[in-house]
């Protein structure tokens, strides 16, 4: 069972760049398949992680993101991205809100002084690409901030434990110089938490 691919699926949010997420993970060797975010949470894989895509519902104004606070109780690193960030915030008592500089296209985005594993071998300053509205205004307790814009102060965040992550750019858009790295450090980070179950 040690040999066989990690399985780390994507829920679709409904956004524009779903696809490349979980074509992102097929390049990186990994088993993975796309859900739609009503998918009742028997019916997904037993998985070794998931990811929660982007999507263009108004995350932070409604709150509400089909199944996805199902999908958190699983015991597996779980990365949000974009949408996904915004309703994992809120799920875990955060908060997030209409932006008051909405972010599109490249941005520069610095590192706290420990990102964690998510940005191993990334540089503390890269050029990350941002389609969003709404942004987290309020980290939920247990989660800290771990990079930040100018325009945005949550641009990642991760739960004390390591198992929630959450980026507010786009990892799976080319425009993201480091997007590559960052997904093969997620999928690092699902591999060391099968390995110690």
């Amino acid at each position: 069972m040690g040999d066989a691919p990690l399985v780390i699926d994507v829920i679709d949010n409904g956004g524009q760049w779903t696809h490349r997420e979980w074509r992102m993970l097929r390049y990186l060797g990994v088993d993975t398949k796309i859900f739609p975010n009503d998918t009742p949470l028997e019916e997904l894989r037993d998985v070794d992680g998931l990811i929660l895509s982007g999507g263009a519902a108004r995350v932070g104004l409604t709150g509400e993101l089909g199944r996805c606070g199902d999908y958190l109780s699983l015991d597996v690193p779980i990365l949000g991205i974009c949408a996904g960030l915004q309703f994992m915030a809120g799920f875990y008592g955060g908060k997030a809100a209409e932006a008051d500089e909405p972010e599109f296209g490249a941005a520069t985005m610095r590192l706290s002084d420990d990102p964690g594993p998510l940005f191993s071998a990334t540089p503390s300053e890269q050029i990350v690409w941002e389609s969003h509205n709404d942004e987290v205004v309020d980290v939920p307790e247990n989660f800290r901030i771990t990079a930040s814009s100018d325009s945005c102060r949550v641009q990642a965040m991760q739960n004390d434990s390591g198992d929630r992550l959450g980026v507010q750019f786009h990892p799976e858009v080319n425009d993201s110089e480091f997007g590559e790295t960052i997904f093969r450090n997620f999928v690092s980070i699902c591999d060391r938490a099968r390995k110690t179950d």
